[in-house]
């Protein structure tokens, strides 16, 4: 399930219930919000799996499971992208144990968001990549930040801000300017949350002296600040097949 980006009141319906009746709890400590263990019912067992590798997960599951409980798988974000879900799907297979996957709210939506800003705006950008810089975990040699960046899309880019100045030596190879607007939002929605706003030539700047190492989003591309054109959906002069034009 996923949490949302971090503001409690940011997870579905449906994941605040099933967590209100859940027996037990795994959560991603590190990135959950603590404020959705308030709505767990006493007695309900609550786990950090921050401490925890994927076979200890598992165990709990396999256990709680025999003993016929409830239980909540509890991820930040939305757990298909950087969840490391996958392979938690395939053990439950493996020992057949029935699951079922809700999503969340991201937190490069919920980035967007924060900054007032949209994506997908005619005549700027029509394609949102969603990335990350390698690390000590790397990525596929075709996904380069730079490869990535040349299509000139909207981007939002995950996990990668303590490495602020590859990111933008990258980007700038990418895009082939400097001026390219940059956002950097550090925990979105949550109270301590932080908006930096630049360009390719000073975000790495504003970054670093504001200390802002992990828990942040970068988003990047011209979507940010720019003209654009009027979207046809709402054109008086433009009919579809719940409207007719205006003449």
């Amino acid at each position: 399930m996923g949490a949302g980006p971090g503001d409690a009141d940011l997870i579905t319906v449906k994941g605040r219930r099933r967590i209100e009746e859940a027996d037990i709890v795994i959560y991603a400590g590190s990135l959950v919000s603590d404020r959705h263990l308030d709505f767990c019912r006493d007695g309900c067992l609550k786990y950090d799996s921050s401490k925890m590798t994927l076979e200890e997960v598992l165990d709990i599951m396999k256990k709680g499971w025999e003993e016929g409980r409830d239980i909540v798988r509890l991820h930040t974000g939305d757990p298909s992208l950087y969840g490391a879900v996958r392979e938690q799907f395939d053990r439950l297979e493996e020992l057949h144990i029935e699951y079922e996957v809700i999503p969340g709210v991201s937190s490069f939506t919920a980035s967007c968001a924060a900054i007032r800003s949209e994506f997908t705006l005619p005549d700027v950008s029509q394609t949102v990549i969603l990335t990350r810089m390698e690390g000590r975990t790397p990525v596929p040699e075709r996904e380069s930040l730079e490869l990535l960046a040349s299509h000139k899309s909207s981007m939002a880019i995950f996990l990668s801000v303590g490495l602020i100045d590859d990111v933008v030596e990258r980007l700038k190879a990418g895009y082939g300017r400097s001026d390219v607007p940059v956002a950097v939002i550090y925990k979105a929605t949550w109270e301590d949350q932080k908006i930096l706003k630049g360009t390719l030539e000073d975000i790495a700047g504003k970054v670093k002296s504001e200390g802002i190492q992990k828990f942040a989003q970068i988003l990047v591309g011209d979507f940010i600040n720019c003209r654009y054109g009027r979207s046809r959906l709402y054109d008086p002069s433009f009919s579809h097949s719940f409207r007719g034009a205006e003449k």
